[in-house]
């Protein structure tokens, strides 16, 4: 098992950049933003989860982080993970969570994990330095919804959020576990995009600085009609599914753990540090790591929807949208 020191050799590759031109009325009162996100640390499947979630949190103190996020599939509400919840809950300041539909894992209810990690709603509003952040659950079902994990924004929450979008002037970061640009996603990603589209020609600007995600267990950023979707890789691992069952880690680890078998594990934790400068630029630091056994293409993963991003890095990216002020 990976000690702590080991977790923490994953180093920085390098900074995307994402350029955002506010008009002088938004830029008023923005202050640079540091603040650090994790998605599916999959705690009921993996055996270090308490060290990788460790580790990340070690790295925002030393970065100065203003808060932390999870971006869901967190773990199921459960007193076996009540010292991995105490891991989570050590951060000495503001932290967020984002409901993933694998926290409801073993017949819990978003309710229950709400609780259990400390949530009063599964979406919601905050303010962080002038930059409004917008939570949504892409748990919803809807009436006409096939069988499996639910992943939708229902109506009551679509309604929601152009309410809040319309009474904000803020520059907006949107975070949701599951992608609304990815079509393995939330079912009507097209009409959540519709909505943030609609709030920047309202703006006249490209006031939805980027929308980040988890889920896919994938590195990959993607602009639709000049919002950047991001996805943020999982801190722990590519799963590949039961045909592809092997052994990564020693016959101990997966007789106790048996659902790593079917992951491609990342050796070192990863995780995404942003920082948003009031003059019109969002970094993303990237984190390289490798494989712990064979890779998803030596075991010959061919699902070909999403071979895009699939790696054991949160890739240094050189990206520049500008977003310029409307007439």
């Amino acid at each position: 098992m990976n000690t702590r020191r080991e977790i923490l050799k994953g180093a920085a590759t390098g900074v995307c950049v994402l350029s955002f031109c506010p008009p002088a009325k938004a830029a008023e009162g923005l202050k640079e933003l540091r603040f650090g996100m994790c998605a599916d640390v999959h705690k009921d499947i993996m055996h270090d989860a308490d060290e990788r979630l460790g580790a990340y949190l070690q790295s925002m103190v030393k970065k100065r982080a203003h808060f932390v996020v999870q971006m869901g599939d967190f773990c199921q509400p459960k007193e076996a993970n009540d010292s991995f919840r105490e891991v989570w809950q050590s951060w000495e300041g503001d932290q967020y969570n984002v409901v993933g539909n694998h926290d409801m894992d073993g017949g819990a209810s978003r309710e229950e994990f709400r609780e259990y990690v400390g949530m009063e709603k599964g979406h919601y509003t905050y303010l962080q330095q002038g930059y409004r952040f917008i939570v949504l659950d892409g748990n919803d079902r809807h009436k006409d919804a096939p069988g499996g994990y639910a992943r939708h924004i229902g109506e009551e929450q679509r309604a929601w959020l152009q309410t809040t979008l319309a009474s904000t002037t803020e520059p907006v970061v949107v975070l949701v576990h599951q992608s609304i640009q990815n079509a393995r996603g939330v079912d009507n990603g097209a009409e959540v995009r519709t909505i943030l589209e609609a709030a920047n020609k309202a703006a006249g600007w490209g006031r939805v600085l980027a929308c980040f995600s988890g889920h896919h267990h994938q590195d990959d950023l993607i602009e639709v009609n000049g919002i950047p979707y991001i996805q943020v890789n999982s801190m722990s691992y590519k799963w590949v599914g039961g045909s592809k069952k092997h052994e990564s880690y020693p016959a101990e680890i997966h007789a106790d753990h048996p659902w790593i078998q079917y992951t491609c594990p990342y050796e070192d934790p990863l995780w995404s540090f942003v920082t948003i400068d009031p003059k019109g630029e969002l970094r993303i630091e990237g984190i390289r790591s490798k494989w712990v056994g064979p890779s998803p293409e030596e075991l010959g993963y061919e699902e070909g929807y999403d071979k895009r991003g699939v790696t054991p890095n949160v890739t240094a990216r050189a990206v520049n949208l500008k977003m310029k002020e409307g007439k």
